[in-house]
């Protein structure tokens, strides 16, 4: 598939696309509709922008809303044959016909308080006898004699033929039976996915100060490492879980967003060292508001770590949206903005405080941005 057709379906956010698809199939579950109501669907975009990330959040927002427990079968059609597909042949029990052993992608729980979700990662580079085999799957949910139940719903994903991965055009037989969005990178929607996420604050400063590096992927050259939603998730993980100075693990995070990104990550980290006392902002006691603007990015995700942290505790909370009131405009909403994303419960709690009511009353422009 090339470029020019991929301007011809919806292009959005992993967020918002999550957000469509969920609802869409909420709304169908809850009105006793079969899943089939909306046809199988396929994401298209580049290596590492979120697909994947983006079919587990359609899960959880059916889980929560419906309260029916959702599974999700993750198939790399890439590693798959087509008789991988169809599963394996054995004789019948006289001996007289060949049958096939089921796979154990169609082994789902048809129960009526179950979600099944099939996701079909990499479609587009599997092989056109695999896709071909997919064709069943996607249209009549059946593969030889094998149906998926009712309850499943299938989503397929994978790169374009232009982003220069491993990627087959896909058939137009196979596209005509499917429902297309193309994925972009989106900050805003990643920030909240990582602010949701616990991914590492430091990250999340970083990109907010320099957004071009949320997605440097270059189709045109043959890095190896190279940044993207997925790999700053891999970098994240790095950061929270290896205890080690930052600086040792330059060479782990240059593995996997490349040596000149990492190294302008260790010159981020050093603004760190300057900031204010996270620990005497919560509690009231400073003052002191940087203002150069690296500084006062690494202080907003800091705060909104603490935040995730503690988020049981109003009044530290409070505390901190004073001294917002004290940051320039913009990273004052940045701040409080994502305080809402942390969860439910927290957003509930802090719209009923009166000092964020009254930070949003005071901030009267931004409110709709912030709702």
């Amino acid at each position: 598939m090339n470029n020019t057709l991929l301007t011809n379906i919806p292009s959005m956010s992993i967020g918002k696309a999550a957000e469509v698809l969920s609802n869409a199939f909420i709304s169908i579950i809850n009105k006793g509709l079969p899943v089939t109501t909306v046809p199988s669907i396929m994401l298209w975009g580049a290596p590492g922008v979120g697909k994947s990330q983006g079919v587990r959040q359609v899960a959880e927002k059916i889980e929560k809303e419906t309260k029916k427990k959702v599974n999700v079968t993750d198939v790399r059609l890439l590693l798959f044959n087509p008789i991988d597909l169809r599963g394996i042949p054995t004789a019948n029990e006289d001996k007289t016909l060949a049958v096939w052993l089921r796979p154990q992608i169609f082994n789902m729980d048809p129960s009526d308080d179950v979600i099944n979700i099939l996701f079909l990662d990499e479609i587009s580079a599997a092989p056109q006898s695999v896709q071909a085999a997919a064709y069943q799957i996607t249209l009549d949910r059946t593969i030889g004699e094998h149906k998926l139940p009712d309850n499943c719903i299938v989503i397929a994903a994978g790169n374009r033929v232009t982003d220069k991965s491993v990627a087959y055009k896909m058939p137009k037989a196979l596209a005509n039976r499917l429902l297309h969005f193309a994925i972009q990178p989106n900050f805003d929607s990643w920030r909240a996915w990582a602010v949701e996420r616990g991914i590492s604050d430091k990250i999340i400063g970083f990109i907010c100060f320099k957004r071009s590096k949320l997605m440097d992927f270059d189709p045109t050259t043959d890095d190896l490492a190279f940044a993207t939603p997925r790999s700053w998730e891999l970098v994240s993980n790095i950061l929270n879980n290896i205890d080690d100075k930052e600086d040792n693990l330059i060479d782990l995070i240059g593995g996997i967003v490349g040596i000149g990104t990492a190294v302008e990550l260790r010159t981020w980290f050093r603004v760190y060292q300057n900031l204010p006392d996270i620990e005497a902002i919560f509690k009231g006691t400073c003052k002191n508001v940087p203002k150069s603007t690296d500084s006062l990015y690494a202080l907003s995700s800091s705060m909104v770590a603490y935040v995730r942290e503690h988020k049981d505790d109003m009044k530290a909370i409070i505390n901190s949206i004073n001294y917002c009131q004290k940051m320039p405009v913009e990273y004052s909403v940045l701040t409080l903005k994502d305080y809402l994303y942390i969860d439910d419960d927290l957003k509930i709690r802090l719209l009923k405080t009166p000092e964020y009511a009254r930070w949003l009353n005071e901030k009267g422009a931004i409110i709709n941005a912030i709702a």
